[in-house]
């Protein structure tokens, strides 16, 4: 009746959006979502549509990861455009779980913002330098691709 293998979970393909470009490798995705977690115990993230948008319109710099398997898709259409205005470079990574995981928030989200600097407070030299490395690395990845697709 039921054995092992079926009561394990499988993972099933993610349902992509069509404008889910540039989408981050799996190299890229894990490099990404690294730099994300570090964010997060840094206080050097803004987590949710609201939270984003609201930040890149007060001019804030950083990097806008968004997932790829949002549905409705109309939730987040107008976040590129408006990274795009500001000059904030965005790359989109395949679950919304995973990257709550990586932000340290059970609920799934649809986007973050990793900040270069925190809000309110000042981060360690170690933990700074660390933070600005993953983030410069990031970053030119993400250029890199996003000149590829165009």
């Amino acid at each position: 009746m039921g054995s092992d293998q079926e009561t394990e979970k499988k993972k099933t393909p993610v349902a992509l959006m069509p404008i889910a470009k540039p989408l981050a490798g799996k190299k890229l995705c894990k490099r990404t979502l690294k730099l994300v977690r570090r964010a997060s115990e840094a206080k050097c993230l803004k987590r949710g549509v609201k939270e984003v948008v609201k930040s890149i319109r007060r001019g804030n710099k950083g990097l806008c990861v968004i997932a790829g398997n949002i549905s409705p898709i109309d939730v987040i259409t107008h976040v590129p455009i408006l990274c795009e205005e500001f000059n904030v470079p965005y790359i989109y990574v395949p679950s919304k779980e995973d990257l709550a995981t990586a932000g340290t928030t059970k609920r799934p989200t649809c986007c973050v913002l990793v900040l270069t600097k925190p809000n309110k407070g000042e981060l360690s030299d170690e933990v700074k330098d660390k933070l600005k490395s993953d983030y410069d690395q990031v970053v030119t990845e993400v250029a890199e691709a996003t000149s590829a697709m165009f």
